[in-house]
């Protein structure tokens, strides 16, 4: 099974995008203020076939040009995560400052390349100084400051959810590379109550907070915590088998983001409980064979990567499947390859991309350094 690993991440990545086209197809129509009808249809189904080209791409990329260029590439996405709060550069929506728009180029969330390239960057570390992985400088604060700066400039744009989630990430590859115990749990709990502080001084996020806790409330219901409230109506109404594509109801503008944060429920109220757990089960999968990618690896360098970039795919979909189904508070984290984004679509399928490629150079047979060209036989004359 290990030796499929790629074939088993390629299928579940490829069902999780024909899924999600065939939601934007039915949620889409609904979106108030687009006068297109499939406008994000048509724009999502573009951006899979240029993530496919990248994807392919990346298959191929040599681990030597990431260990070699990761140094620049860390410093140049950290400068376009500052140009997100350069005005005339940066966007805002919705009170965020994710996104970037340069002229003659679509605009995009620098924070997609940044998780990326902070996983790049921790493995090209770790394969530099692997004896010292157990020391405190070298084996934690050195990495642990590769991957906190860009986080650091992620939650400033107030994108807490994606500064989580490659938080999470990198403390996997962290934990499993060998940085001990005794220096992570604590750094840990420190930024778990740096975090509380944040939130409870923050309204926004604490109301969601407060309404989370309480979503029976028809106070919460109306105000913050509508998105989840309504999204566990939809789980509600799909029952067992769902209502039949289309013949939801929720997406009718009282489930704001349906196409996006919230699409998840809408397959579960249209398609039902079959398709919510082949969701699951995909992101499973996926995780599965990216550790089975991370265990075949040669080198330490394509270990770490294929182990970082597995948690990237992975842990943003359990955030997001946990805040639809109203099991922790909202975050604003899409799913990935099911909801409409094109640079989070685009750069899930490069580091689906570079596990391949990490899985397919475990297999190569290497080449002999100093090839025969001819034999010659020695004899003892006696």
């Amino acid at each position: 099974m290990l030796r499929r690993s790629s074939i088993l991440l390629c299928l579940a990545v490829a069902i999780l995008v024909v899924i999600g086209l065939t939601m934007l197809a039915s949620t889409s129509v609904w979106v108030q203020g687009v006068e297109e009808p499939y406008r994000f249809l048509q724009k999502q189904a573009t951006m899979a076939a240029i993530g496919l080209v990248v994807a392919v791409g990346a298959a191929w990329v040599s681990p030597e040009a990431l260990r070699k260029f990761s140094p620049w590439m860390l410093a140049g996405v950290c400068m376009l995560l500052v140009l997100c709060f350069i005005p005339g550069i940066g966007v805002e929506s919705l009170g965020s400052k994710r996104w970037v728009q340069f002229p003659l180029l679509p605009q995009f969330q620098p924070s997609e390349i940044a998780k990326i390239i902070a996983i790049i960057a921790l493995a090209t570390w770790f394969a530099r100084w692997q004896t010292e992985v157990h020391s405190f400088w070298r084996g934690f604060v050195l990495p642990g400051a590769i991957a906190g700066v860009p986080i650091l400039l992620i939650a400033a744009e107030t994108d807490v959810g994606t500064a989580l989630s490659l938080s999470a990430a990198a403390g996997a590859v962290l934990f499993c590379m060998g940085s001990r115990l005794r220096y992570l749990i604590p750094t840990a709990l420190l930024a778990i109550s740096g975090a509380s502080y944040y939130i409870y001084h923050n309204e926004n996020r604490w109301a969601r907070i407060v309404a989370w806790l309480d979503l029976d409330n028809p106070i919460h219901q109306a105000d913050k915590g509508m998105q989840q409230w309504r999204a566990l109506l939809a789980l509600g109404n799909g029952g067992p088998w769902g209502v039949g594509l289309g013949n939801g109801v929720e997406k009718f503008g009282t489930l704001t983001f349906a196409h996006i944060d919230f699409i998840f429920p809408v397959v579960g109220e249209e398609l039902g409980l079959p398709f919510t757990l082949g969701v699951v089960l995909c992101f499973v999968l996926i995780a599965v064979a990216g550790i089975g990618i991370a265990v075949q690896a040669t080198h330490v360098f394509n270990r770490c990567l294929a182990l970082g970039l597995t948690c990237l795919i992975v842990i943003p979909a359990i955030q997001n499947i946990a805040v639809t189904t109203a099991l922790i508070p909202n975050d604003g984290l899409p799913l990935p390859f099911v909801s409409f984004g094109g640079t989070s679509l685009i750069f899930s399928l490069a580091a689906v991309g570079l596990l391949v490629g990490i899985h397919r150079r475990a297999h190569t047979v290497p080449h002999q350094e100093f090839p025969l060209h001819r034999k010659t036989r020695l004899a003892v004359r006696l």
